[in-house]
């Protein structure tokens, strides 16, 4: 019997690394679907089609295969076949992901692969909607936020740690942007299912967060035994 989690929320509010962390401990599987987005999202990048030409992008969908592996116990994603891990979050890919995955063609190729990969298994699947679009029945749903400048400091953070040149004025603008993007789109918007346990992870370290979240499954897990 599979048990499915979804957790939702904006960028920089953690999503990522509270699922990963949740999968570990949980054995689940972690499917994260934003990073299918930004495979979609380089490859429009990398072909320099307009990502306001909707006609190219949803024509260049059937060359596209994206898939998500473990390699040496770590996550890894393939675009046609290519480790694209290192590539998917960088700022070239977040200014556009937002304009990219708002695309009703985009979302209905990488539903359907999503459902396809989560049939019959425990998973935790993250992204902005998917309590709402994804997985409506899903056994637990989180909706997962923090403050702007909080969610601004820790994408920062990341982007440093991995090398990449930015500022945090930049990062908030883009934070900004996405976030109206996000919530405004006509497809997928990010929103909070009415069904879903909010998290506020603002003042909340990364464990507190985890426990939190572990708590909230256990007990549901519980009840439908």
């Amino acid at each position: 019997m599979s048990f499915l989690v979804a957790i939702d929320g904006p960028a920089g509010s953690g999503k990522g690394t509270i699922a990963e962390l949740l999968s570990e401990k949980l054995n689940f599987i972690h499917i994260d679907t934003g990073a299918m987005y930004r495979c979609i999202t380089l490859y429009v990048l990398n072909n320099n089609i307009d990502k306001d030409n909707k006609t190219e992008i949803i024509k260049a969908l059937d060359k596209i295969e994206v898939d998500q592996i473990l390699k040496d116990g770590k996550k890894v994603f393939l675009l046609n076949g290519e480790d694209v891990t290192d590539f998917i979050r960088t700022e070239r890919v977040n200014k556009i992901i937002s304009d990219i995955s708002s695309i009703h063609e985009v979302r209905e190729k990488l539903l359907v692969l999503q459902r396809n990969i989560a049939k019959g298994k425990n998973v935790i699947m993250e992204g902005r909607d998917i309590g709402t679009t994804v997985f409506p029945n899903a056994d637990v749903k989180i909706y997962l936020d923090a403050d702007l400048d909080v969610r601004v400091e820790r994408r920062y953070k990341e982007f440093i740690e991995k090398g990449i040149e930015t500022t945090l004025e930049e990062v908030k603008k883009t934070i900004i942007q996405r976030d109206y993007k996000d919530i405004h789109r006509e497809y997928g918007a990010l929103k909070k299912a009415e069904d879903a346990i909010e998290v506020d992870s603002t003042k909340m370290s990364i464990d507190e967060v985890v426990n939190k979240v572990i708590e909230i499954i256990k007990t549901k897990q519980e009840d439908v035994k």
